[in-house]
């Protein structure tokens, strides 16, 4: 079962309809005091997020089926989604995000590992779409401890919790909502744009072709730690739009987090571990098939039972595991300036099943209030990540392997080193404008393309 549902939303756009849903998207509904403070039994909010990006001509020796296309081209995104959470009872709570996407990422969406918008989903259409990406429930259990007040949010309802309490959430969700968080390089509406910055580029979460998946976790939060578990479902392919519909494909993932206070500063420490089971394919049994296969395509060049013209890892799939691993530090330095580090790695002698083609990640960073020049709100961030891959992975795109985000028909290797920065100017509450910049070094691993320079620009609201 699915509630993706494609919808031809362009007369309504035309019409004047989407400023009408992000209105509705303010509106906030709140159902009187508690001895804590509000609490509200439902909530609506809205956002719009719009991504353009372009890139001029750069080197390259050759192209293939994946690679980022080295005339100068351009790409642009816009997504609006409303945030609607009701109360069903005191401790349960209901949300689902319904939610308009329109375009494509560079190259559709292709010839990086590390690709340069979080905006850009892997599945890119010309017309608006509606789609209904969340829609979960949410049980906390108090186990005492101070009472915190949150805030009305997206997906979060004001109302208070103790900070010692156990949280179970239900239903279909993106798995990096949940896990893998950062406050510096997690957002792609407000800090940066890069995948493998965003997210531990190593980290392969379940997820369908637009990131997400269904599934359960549960949180228990007790005094400085948090230890996070969750089971999801995998697709029933990789890199597809279609879920697995009785999790006989599935992601088991374990995330424990310390909180700490230093220097007078906040700041926390996570460490994840997860696994993949489903049909995958070996790089290494791909490219033994292959070159099996390569006297007889030469005389029997059109026999569709034989691997010709490249390794191909979906003719090797079987039932197997792929497990990884991730490290990842957020500390706040001043009050006005944070720091980053995520360090991840896979198991790299099979095919990438959801994310991207990433075996190990280096990434950090630093973000700055803009404070010093008396814009509070602004923020700027500067950021550098390296992505590598295995031997089995180098050895499958040299002979011509494609995967899910990159296949040049050949590989000159060279780890993909990513130099992002960005500048998010706040015009006015609830409206933000940032202009941001990647320098990609060997795209796609590749020292016989590139480097090219990425410029992009981002308009966000919310309300």
């Amino acid at each position: 079962m699915s509630f993706i549902h494609e919808i031809p939303f362009a007369k309504a756009l035309q019409q004047g309809l989407l400023p009408l849903v992000l209105v509705l998207g303010g509106v906030t509904a709140r159902a009187g005091q508690t001895e804590e403070g509000l609490s509200e039994d439902w909530n609506l909010h809205g956002q719009y997020t719009m991504v353009t990006q372009w890139h001029g001509d750069f080197r390259a020796q050759y192209s293939g089926a994946n690679s980022l296309t080295n005339r100068a081209a351009h790409a642009t995104t816009n997504d609006a989604t409303l945030f609607l959470g009701y109360r069903l009872g005191p401790q349960t709570e209901f949300y689902m995000d319904p939610e308009l996407d329109q375009g494509y990422g560079l190259s559709d969406t292709l010839g990086v590992a590390g690709f340069t918008s979080g905006a850009a989903y892997k599945v890119g259409i010309r017309d608006p779409y509606g789609r209904m990406p969340r829609m979960f429930i949410r049980q906390v259990v108090d186990l005492g401890g101070e009472v915190q007040q949150l805030e009305s949010d997206a997906n979060q309802l004001a109302g208070p919790r103790t900070a010692d309490n156990l949280t179970f959430t239900l239903g279909k969700m993106s798995v990096v909502d949940i896990f893998d968080n950062n406050k510096y390089a997690h957002d792609t509406r407000g800090d940066f744009l890069n995948w493998s910055i965003l997210d531990a580029g190593a980290f392969d979460y379940a997820a369908d072709a637009w990131g997400f998946s269904y599934g359960a976790a549960v949180e228990w939060n007790q005094g400085d730690w948090t230890w996070r578990n969750g089971l999801y479902d995998l697709s029933n392919k990789p890199n597809s739009t279609t879920l697995e519909i009785n999790f006989r494909q599935f992601e088991v993932v374990s995330e424990l987090e310390h909180r700490h206070v230093w220097a007078g500063h906040p700041g926390a420490v996570k460490g994840l571990v997860f696994m993949n089971r489903g049909d995958m394919g070996s790089y290494q049994e791909a490219l033994s098939l292959y070159q099996q296969d390569m006297l007889a395509c030469l005389s029997e060049p059109n026999d569709t039972a034989l691997t010709c013209g490249a390794p191909n890892t979906a003719n090797v799939r079987r039932y197997a595991s792929r497990l990884g691993w991730a490290f990842n530090l957020e500390q706040e330095l001043t009050t006005s300036v944070g720091v980053f580090a995520k360090v991840s790695m896979n198991q790299g002698d099979k095919e990438a099943f959801e994310f991207t083609e990433i075996n190990q990640s280096v990434a950090m960073g630093t973000v700055v209030k803009g404070d010093f020049w008396q814009r509070a709100d602004d923020s700027v961030g500067v950021a550098y990540v390296q992505n590598g891959l295995s031997n089995q992975a180098k050895a499958y795109f040299a002979a011509g392997g494609m995967g899910i985000l990159i296949g040049d028909g050949a590989l000159t290797y060279g780890s993909e080193r990513i130099f992002e920065t960005f500048y998010n100017w706040q015009a006015t509450k609830g409206l933000a404008l940032a202009l941001d910049f990647q320098h990609i070094v060997n795209p796609g691993y590749n020292q016989a393309r590139g480097p090219v320079s990425v410029t992009g620009l981002r308009l966000h609201a919310e309300f």
